[in-house]
């Protein structure tokens, strides 16, 4: 087991509802197994994940139960519970490996009927007036999105509802719009601008409470808008969101949820209980968007996911092999990944 550093610039400053991020620092994991040299990627982000430091401490563990043992022996280190993105990084050299000693991609590893060419991705837009959103939003229609997350929360309800509706007369209504508050509306908020986003076809809000209010997130369904729940997920077992019937969407990070295969069967649980999962990253470079990205390939009929992020690093670990056209981003077709090992490198 090989575990090098990494960090990569942003193209530009990104705002999230924990602070500004300017860069993406972690570890290219590499694993030899059933002769095959499997690449993974282990790149947490503090609030989502653990700490840089607690993740190089999770896979330095992994690395010495790797010299004593076998791949299972390395599972059994890596908690996903405390340290997903360093489990995250293992297990997908492993399922890499996996995927090319059985000479197929890894999203047909999961599902060895599947094919799939293609999976629908979503734009998102940030925050901005109501001109500058429905310009935003117009732009990725353009370009061939009919799908797009707006973030919302910054502002009054009131406000958020007028961008919204702006876009919405902009627009059309063949074009399926989300908004996601990163947990920032009191109830009484959530429950107004759950009633007002009704009237314009939102498709869902995502987190629009704190994330441990499952009960106030319960009770916003029903009501004309979906309610998706992504920060909900963090360091909480997904069982317990599915049991509190909270959420009408999963946001399933594989690098929250310590790995693509953990997300992949929790995306099968959900679909069980009539609950729809969206895959997304975690703004990651190329190796670990490839793996969500074959998670999602791998669940029939998946809604358009959050997957198109590459163009938010300044630079990449590796040359990315996918294309994103129509609002559908292409699925490799080689074994395993579909990037070879040998042309991901950590000095980018």
């Amino acid at each position: 087991m090989r575990v090098d550093p990494f960090s990569l610039p942003l193209s530009s400053p990104l705002a999230t509802a924990r602070g500004t991020i300017r860069e993406r620092s972690g570890f290219v994991v590499r694993y030899d197994h059933r002769g095959e040299t499997g690449v993974g990627e282990a790149t947490p982000l503090p609030g989502w994940t653990e700490s840089v430091a607690d993740c190089r401490g999770g896979l330095e563990d992994a690395a010495a139960a790797a010299a004593d043992g076998g791949h299972t022996d390395v599972l059994l280190s890596l908690d996903a519970g405390s340290v997903p993105a360093a489990r995250h990084g293992f297990a997908t050299a492993l399922l890499d490996a996996d995927a090319r000693a059985d000479g197929v991609p890894l999203y047909r590893w999961f599902d060895a009927e599947r094919r799939c060419d293609r999976v629908p991705v979503n734009a998102t837009v940030g925050d901005g007036s109501p001109a500058e959103t429905a310009a935003a939003v117009e732009r990725a229609v353009a370009a061939g999105y009919d799908c797009c997350k707006l973030k919302v929360g910054t502002r009054a309800v009131g406000e958020d509802v007028e961008r919204v509706r702006t876009v919405r007369e902009r627009v059309g209504d063949d074009v399926t719009l989300r908004v996601d508050a990163n947990g920032a509306w009191s109830r009484k908020e959530a429950e107004n601008a759950v009633d007002r986003l009704a009237s314009l076809d939102v498709a869902y809000v995502e987190q629009p409470l704190p994330a441990d209010d499952l009960a106030g997130h319960a009770t916003l369904r029903g009501e004309g808008v979906g309610i998706a729940l992504d920060e909900s997920l963090v360091g909480r077992r997904v069982d317990s969101v599915l049991d509190a019937d909270a959420a009408d969407v999963l946001i399933l990070k594989p690098m929250v949820l310590g790995g693509p295969g953990n997300a992949h069967t929790l995306a099968l649980r959900a679909r069980e209980q009539g609950v729809e999962p969206v895959v997304t990253t975690t703004v990651d470079a190329v190796v670990a968007r490839l793996a969500a990205l074959h998670v999602a390939a791998a669940i029939p009929d998946v809604r358009a996911c959050g997957l198109a992020t590459g163009d938010r690093l300044a630079a990449d670990l590796a040359p990315d092999p996918t294309t994103v056209t129509d609002g559908a981003m292409s699925v490799p077709q080689e074994t395993g990944l579909g990037v070879d090992p040998t042309e991901v490198g950590t000095d980018a």
